[in-house]
């Protein structure tokens, strides 16, 4: 488990290319246990790509990732979950025919114990683990005011709803570092003020620490507590968001001028 003073997650020199493209370029950041970290960048800085690293979608050219200062390279994209890292998508993905509590009793997975053997003959175990994975749902669902809509499929919900499912989701499975992929995407200014608020809960009250990749500004500066930006898949500042948001670079990117 990461240490006092020791990052939770630390991206070290990682490079990815795709033929003749390098789409990252040495990136190194940290993100220390229990903040809130803001990962920007114009369109095709690389954000998305870094975040397919971190998930163990794409394999780094060369660098690495410890996550509580262990490399997770070496881990199957199907133990992420498992070892404390969970993430939400752009695309809200969600299986639209189940209710949202079988939604967020997916997420329960990765932590449960019974295998296809122990479902198929129903020992005590599987029924108790079966409970508390419900609880535990019904617990994120009230989280997310979501009780509401608890036995609805989620094909007919509201977008912004949605969203909040997975949010629900991801948690379920009791993540220490949750990877947001632009929360904010579709929503509107209320629903955007209603999700910092929302992610700002996720911190402090199930003490999670958070990644999100964002383009909505006003999101990430009001709500991070550092803020990392890349453009062309190099990272150009890394620091509190009013010193980002003064950074040459930065503004240059943003804007094409200079400060």
């Amino acid at each position: 488990m990461a240490q006092v003073g020791q990052p939770l997650l630390s991206v070290q020199g990682i490079t990815i290319r795709f033929g003749g493209v390098v789409a990252l370029d040495s990136i190194t950041f940290d993100v220390m246990p229990g903040q809130i970290a803001g990962l920007i960048g114009p369109n095709g800085a690389g954000k998305t790509t870094l975040f397919n690293c971190l998930s163990r979608l794409y394999q780094p050219n060369a660098g690495d990732i410890l996550f509580e200062g262990k490399s997770i390279l070496g881990f199957p994209r199907h133990r992420i979950a498992a070892i404390g890292i969970g993430r939400t998508f752009q695309n809200v993905a969600l299986f639209d025919n189940l209710t949202v509590l079988d939604n967020v009793m997916v997420g329960r997975h990765s932590q449960t114990h019974a295998g296809f053997m122990m479902n198929a003959f129903r020992p005590p175990m599987v029924g108790r683990e079966e409970v508390a994975a419900r609880a535990k749902a019904m617990d994120l669902i009230e989280f997310m005011n979501l009780t509401a809509f608890t036995n609805r499929p989620v094909a007919g919900l509201p977008f912004p709803i949605r969203k909040r499912v997975e949010l629900a989701r991801a948690l379920a499975a009791e993540p220490k570092l949750l990877l947001l992929d632009e929360p904010a995407a579709g929503l509107n200014h209320e629903e955007v003020h209603v999700l910092e608020s929302q992610i700002r809960r996720v911190r402090d009250v199930q003490n999670v620490t958070v990644l999100l990749v964002e383009h909505h500004m006003s999101l990430v500066m009001s709500v991070s507590d550092k803020v990392v930006v890349v453009n062309f898949g190099r990272k150009i500042a890394d620091g509190r968001p009013e010193e980002v948001q003064r950074n040459p670079d930065v503004i240059r990117a943003y804007l094409g001028t200079a400060a």
